[in-house]
């Protein structure tokens, strides 16, 4: 009742009128924030873009669809169709097809000469393969001409690598997958391994290899378009040519899912050099030899899937070489994409320092989240 001492008390008018301009005075203070300001009084902590630039959301795009894709690197793994006549008309026949968390996937080999419709003479389920094998008593005339489909093939992204050899040495070799259902057996075309068999499933692997990618992704960011990437890129051909021939060929051995958790570790390491930025470190200084080393642990990745898919007995260093030239260019077809990209984004204006917060911080983030996650997955699967 103090307040009131030296003047009468308010009316109600006067009440309403006071409660509005609070109101409207509270208000203004909330919306202050959101007005517009001339440039001259716009507080620092306003400038800057308020939104993720363009590139960066496109990238951001890219490694979202990365991590949305199943861990494992192989899921894309070919079936491998083998007929090979072991002395006349008598035919041993494999098919060799991936298993994916314990199941096999829907692929069904059939032979319009009905070879693939008897009970095969064996069954055997992997934890990576199920196989089953044929003993066929059979002139090499009933296979020549007969037509091979694979149902299923078209609600799969899986190839199908197919080889056939009669005793006297002539040869049928194939690719089939979703855009090519079915093919005709025919020994009278060329007699050698087809070119594009094993060409084709290296162009395959290194495209769908998510892990390889990134880390070849990774020397790209870490080196730039210049000279150096020529000879960065070069180191990492000699490092997986040499552990792919060797593990190949049987000189050398290495446990697969070691392998594996260490192909995503070397995508940690490049990720984290990215961090780092421009220093005294080992890949700044030589970056070459960081891709070498490197190089033979994705060699012997190589080398299993190789190794996994089937290789023809007699033709395993063409086959070998095919292979390696296949996984080369489809290295080069992503570096051209990665060049093609940043081209397109030199031509959206954006600040030099957003661009670099791109390469520096957001990719290798993104990266090194992936590459984590597949790390602890696989080491714990070679664990297990």
């Amino acid at each position: 009742m103090g307040v009131w001492r030296n003047r009468s008390p308010p009316r109600a008018g006067e009440v309403a009128d006071a409660k509005r301009l609070t109101e409207g005075a509270h208000l203004s203070a909330c919306a202050a924030p959101f007005e517009a300001r001339p440039p001259s009084v716009t507080p620092q902590a306003s400038q800057g873009p308020r939104h993720l630039p363009v590139p960066g959301r496109i990238l951001l795009a890219i490694f979202a669809f990365i991590f949305a894709l199943p861990a494992a690197a192989h899921e894309t793994r070919p079936a491998y169709l083998e007929l090979i006549e072991q002395r006349p008309s008598e035919w041993a026949v494999t098919w060799k097809q991936p298993v994916m968390d314990s199941q096999a996937l829907r692929l069904v080999p059939q032979l319009s000469n009905q070879w693939l419709a008897r009970r095969p003479a064996s069954e055997e389920l992997t934890s990576a393969f199920y196989l089953r094998r044929w003993q066929i008593r059979a002139p090499a005339g009933q296979l020549a001409g007969a037509r091979l489909t694979v149902t299923g093939l078209d609600r799969s992204i899986t190839d199908v690598l197919v080889h056939a050899r009669t005793a006297d040495g002539k040869r049928f070799d194939a690719i089939l997958n979703r855009d090519k259902l079915n093919a005709e057996i025919d020994f009278g075309g060329w007699e050698g391994l087809a070119v594009p068999a094993y060409f084709e499933l290296g162009v395959h692997h290194i495209l769908a290899g998510i892990d390889h990618l990134l880390f070849v992704l990774g020397l790209v960011l870490l080196v730039g378009f210049s000279w150096r990437l020529v000879g960065v890129v070069t180191s990492f051909t000699v490092g997986h040519s040499l552990t792919l021939a060797a593990s190949t060929l049987g000189y050398v051995n290495a446990p697969v899912r070691v392998i594996e958790a260490l192909v995503a570790l070397s995508i940690l390491f490049v990720a984290r050099e990215l961090l780092r930025g421009e220093g005294d470190t080992l890949s700044g200084r030589k970056p070459w030899a960081v891709a070498l080393i490197f190089g033979l642990l994705h060699g012997f990745a190589f080398a299993g899937a190789l190794a996994e898919t089937g290789l023809p007995q007699g033709d395993i260093p063409l086959a070998l070489l095919l292979f390696n030239l296949g996984v080369e260019a489809g290295q080069l077809l992503f570096v051209a994409a990665l060049g093609l990209g940043l081209l397109a984004a030199r031509r959206v204006r954006l600040p030099e320092s957003t661009h670099r917060t791109i390469i520096r911080r957001l990719a290798p983030y993104a990266m090194g989240c992936y590459a984590g996650f597949l790390f602890v997955e696989r080491t714990a699967a070679a664990f297990a």
